[in-house]
């Protein structure tokens, strides 16, 4: 029996972190929800174009959810462990039919059964989805039933409050959170059994991203810098099509090629007519013509890197700039509405354009961060799948803290399949809850017996950081070296990688880091400070941008998302191995190591997609070596 004194905290009001209140909540434990934003607008609200799982129309086509796992585990790179990965792939037709029962409006066939379209690194159609809005309607789901939870007095939400840092005793066991109330900058503690963080990515470490303006990774680094490891932090997701802006990236999702949109630009260089006035022939579908198997769905990696081939290497991009057409004027007005409403409404919207009349310019930026914190759980004993209820389900190296969602390493490898992650979140709460509840129930020493002084001297530290930051009386402007921070770490750390490269970025990291030292905010007030947070936010981007860059440094081979062009093959006999980045208090720096990854039920192969090159002379031969 539960003792009437616990609870549990979950940080995040995403996905995973709605799935996981629930979850907790049916088990008996009360929840405290915080989250910087209403939960409604946390950055899975923006996910668009679908979910993955096997369904009966998809096995009419030859499609299983083993499948599912292979396809998974190979648009990874082999470098995920595959216990997850299967528990995930085989749980995803019951989330979906839970989903249904929540009434989330997945489109339809004619024929009422649930519509799939095609997604990234499949040959099925396997992707369940809402139109162009799909996260949006997830989101809407959970939280009614969150809030069901919140009117019985079950679900205590905090709103508009910023995680500052986990509590930890002296056993090493997470007791609880310091959170500041971003309106009236209060900093207190709070006492849990155990803390879920679902936090999200840290896309604004690279600054333009198709992330929200939330998602700078702090969270995550501040449990770094209190002793979590951080895995496969150099694995970052550059999607192929987003809209290019000056202020931040827009996403044109995956459904679009998906749905039948093609990626082109002009054969010819320089060549500035009206799309609409090139004639076929003129056309350079490059896609189509090097994966002929796969086309315009081949896995966001690899369409990245050809895009990024053909604008900045070949100098064939739209115009003569960095962007490559996405065409969708053949599909027909009627059709893309309603399969595609959301994203050419946001096209219209920020570009002017109609995606129904003119093809969309597009350009890959940077979207979902594969690493994240090290998370452990418990394997069947035939490996095929986690064990349900096992207390350490995705638990961090410091006891009672966990991760789910994207914050959570565990289940894309070096990429991610599309639409993975709404899977990968909800699996999360709803299949590691279970855990999260049971240690609860089973724990002796409970976060109500720990002294008040392990409480307050976190709170101390809060606010004693608070107050160097509120004092700093520099000449540095924290936007702007979120700027250069953002700009050094695309450039350094995101699509092509080399060693010259990844060491001028650490040079420039650690000048960014003495200047920070030197910051001076423009607003000094204790109410609704957006300044302050900004500021606190960046010291801990630049921290967690070091593991980052060190990852990939020590990291030297190309796989997935990695792609180094003084090491371009795959390296399976040094590093079929998890990248795990401790924090150096002493150097506030990272220390890289690495550890073994099982492949006991698929065993790694080259992963080509069917790529075909064309020699000199005109001959094709497939490309026989792993990654692109």
């Amino acid at each position: 029996m539960t003792p009437s004194n616990s609870r549990v905290i979950v940080v995040g009001g995403g996905l995973a972190g709605l799935a996981a209140t629930i979850r907790i909540v049916e088990a008996g434990l009360p929840v405290d929800l915080f989250s910087m934003v209403p939960v409604k607008r946390s950055h899975s609200v923006c996910a668009q174009g679908g979910i993955n799982a096997c369904n009966e129309v998809a096995r009419q086509q030859g499609y299983s959810e083993h499948e599912h796992f292979d396809e998974t585990i190979y648009g990874g790179d082999f470098l995920q462990h595959q216990a997850p990965v299967y528990e995930m792939t085989h749980w995803a037709p019951r989330i979906i039919d839970l989903l249904d029962r929540m009434a989330v409006p997945f489109n339809r066939t004619a024929e009422g059964q649930r519509d799939l379209r095609l997604f990234g690194g499949s040959l099925y159609k396997r992707t369940h989805f809402a139109g162009a809005t799909t996260g949006q309607q997830l989101m809407y789901a959970l939280d009614e039933q969150v809030r069901r939870g919140e009117s019985e007095g079950k679900v205590a939400k905090y709103e508009y409050w910023e995680f500052l840092w986990p509590v930890i005793d002296a056993d090493g066991v997470c007791r609880g959170i310091v959170a500041q109330d971003l309106r009236t900058m209060q900093i207190r503690s709070f006492r849990a059994d155990a803390v879920v963080m679902a936090t999200g990515g840290c896309g604004l470490v690279f600054g333009k991203s198709t992330n929200s303006v939330m998602c700078t990774g702090a969270a995550a680094s501040r449990c770094y810098q209190a002793g979590v490891h951080y895995a496969n932090g150099e694995f970052i997701q550059v999607h192929p099509t987003a809209i290019p802006g000056t202020d931040k990236l827009r996403l044109m999702s995956e459904s679009a090629r998906g749905e039948g949109g093609r990626v082109w630009v002009p054969r010819r260089k320089g060549d500035h007519r009206d799309p609409r006035q090139i004639p076929e022939a003129e056309r350079y579908y490059f896609l189509e013509e090097k994966y002929p198997k796969y086309g315009n769905i081949v896995p966001r990696d690899i369409a990245t890197r050809e895009i990024f081939d053909i604008c900045v290497n070949q100098g064939l991009g739209v115009g003569g700039g960095n962007m490559v057409f996405l065409d969708l004027t053949h599909l027909g007005r009627e059709y893309l509405e309603r399969k595609l409403g959301g994203i050419i409404e946001i096209y219209r919207k920020f570009v002017g354009d109609d995606p129904a009349e003119l093809p969309m310019k597009i350009f890959p930026g940077v979207h979902y961060s594969m690493g994240g914190l090290w998370t452990t759980y418990t394997p069947k004993p035939d490996g095929r799948g986690m064990t349900l209820g096992a207390s350490n389900s995705m638990m961090t190296n410091v006891e009672g803290l966990y991760a789910f969602g994207e914050v959570n390493y565990q289940y894309h490898g070096a990429n991610r399949l599309g639409a993975n992650a709404l899977l990968s979140c909800i699996f999360d709460g709803l299949f590691c809850g279970v855990g999260v509840a049971n240690r609860v129930r089973d724990l002796g020493h409970r976060a109500a017996d720990v002294e008040q002084s392990v409480f307050d001297a976190a709170v101390k530290q809060e606010v004693e950081r608070q107050a160097r930051l509120v004092a700093a009386d520099g000449d540095q402007n924290p936007y702007q070296l979120g700027i250069e921070l953002g700009d050094e770490m695309t450039a350094a750390s995101t699509v092509i990688k080399s060693e010259d490269r990844l060491l001028e970025g650490r040079a420039r990291l650690a000048a960014l880091r003495e200047r920070y030292l030197r910051i001076r905010l423009s607003d000094t007030g204790l109410w609704t400070n957006q300044n302050l947070s900004w500021a606190r936010a960046l010291g801990d981007m630049l921290v967690l941008a070091d593991a980052i860059l060190e990852g990939g440094l020590a990291r030297k081979e190309s796989r997935g998302s990695h792609y180094r062009i003084d090491y371009p093959e795959r390296n399976d006999a040094e590093f079929l191995k998890t990248t795990v980045a401790t924090f150096d208090p002493a150097t506030k720096r990272a220390r890289i190591s690495f550890e073994p990854v099982p492949t006991d039920l698929v065993k790694p192969r080259a992963r080509t997609y069917g790529k075909v090159e064309t020699d000199a002379a005109g001959a094709e031969s497939t490309k026989q070596a792993a990654g692109v």
